[in-house]
């Protein structure tokens, strides 16, 4: 499975960077190899100073090795080894009323010393964060992610779906990163699903990504947008990385198993403000989104 699923998620990079550097028309991406000296490594790819895209990264990796002290301790396991893989992105557009998008599907396995294989799961998932609210943007995303869902199992959505808006909280705030879409962790194998369907599963939300975000970069990308939406941006940016170093769960366990830094802290946004008390006119199209971020809606 963790080859299968490797040479998956290979193919899924080569598939997303293209089509984004087409979209862009500008920039391309950079590409780095890198190992890790416990074990692996990665192909990070990042485009930056794009025509479309400010800054955005779509990588792969696969580590693996024993397990750090840290890690254990949150698995509760004791010595065992480990192995997972998977492809992280994030974009930044430049345009205002482009939303931002993280996306994310791995695969991990645990070993004891002999070598058996004692757990594995799928997660992933993907998510929407705009800075303007456009409701026929938010409803195509979720109609993608439900109509992936429903080929498996109608109870996914609801529950996956769900799932996002609870795990994108940004707590110390109490408002949602974004307007969600899917998030899953911890698929294993039961009574319904072996772990060829979850990779079925996993997979049919990865080949979703390109339809669900695509049509929205192409109906906004060339709206024209003043410096107070830029500004407003850029605050809502600053929402973004308060999530990712405060409670997301990719960013600690890349940290904790000494992932390479410039990968992990890549869906940073290159301009960012963190404005003193900052509030949204009332009765704005910056309030608008406020709403919905302190009270997350059914799209579809």
């Amino acid at each position: 499975m963790k080859e299968k699923f490797y040479q998956y998620i290979q193919q899924l990079q080569d598939t997303i960077t293209s089509k984004l550097e087409v979209i862009d028309g500008e920039a391309t991406f950079q590409e780095d190899l890198w190992q890790r000296p416990e074990g692996g490594g990665g192909r990070t790819r990042v485009i930056e100073n794009g025509r479309v895209f400010e800054k955005g990264g779509v990588n792969i990796s696969a580590v693996h090795g024993p397990l750090p002290k840290a890690m254990q301790s949150y698995f509760k396991v004791d010595d065992v080894d480990f192995f997972a893989c998977g492809l992280s992105l994030v974009l930044h557009p430049k345009n205002p009323f482009v939303p931002t998008v993280h996306a994310n599907w791995r695969y991990f396995e645990m070993y004891d010393k002999a070598g058996n294989i004692v757990d594995s799961w799928f997660g992933g998932g993907q998510d929407l964060t705009p800075y303007y609210l456009f409701e026929e943007d938010a409803r195509h995303f979720h109609e993608v992610c439900k109509t992936a869902c429903d080929q498996h199992n109608p109870s996914f959505y609801p529950d996956f779906k769900k799932k996002c808006d609870t795990y994108f909280w940004n707590a110390h705030r109490d408002e949602a990163r974004g307007i969600g879409g899917l998030f899953f962790d911890y698929c294993k194998a039961n009574e319904t699903m072996d772990m060829s369907a979850w990779y079925d599963f996993v997979t049919e939300v990865g080949d979703s990504f390109l339809s669900a975000y695509v049509p929205i970069v192409e109906k906004r990308k060339d709206l024209p947008y003043t410096q107070k939406n830029r500004d407003w941006q850029e605050i809502r940016r600053g929402r973004y990385v308060e999530f990712n170093l405060v409670h997301d769960k990719g960013t600690l366990f890349g940290l904790k198993t000494n992932g390479r830094i410039e990968s992990i802290l890549m869906s940073l946004p290159p301009h960012v403000q963190w404005v003193y008390d900052h509030h949204p006119e009332k009765g704005s199209e910056e309030e608008k989104l406020i709403t919905v971020l302190k009270n997350p809606k059914a799209w579809v």
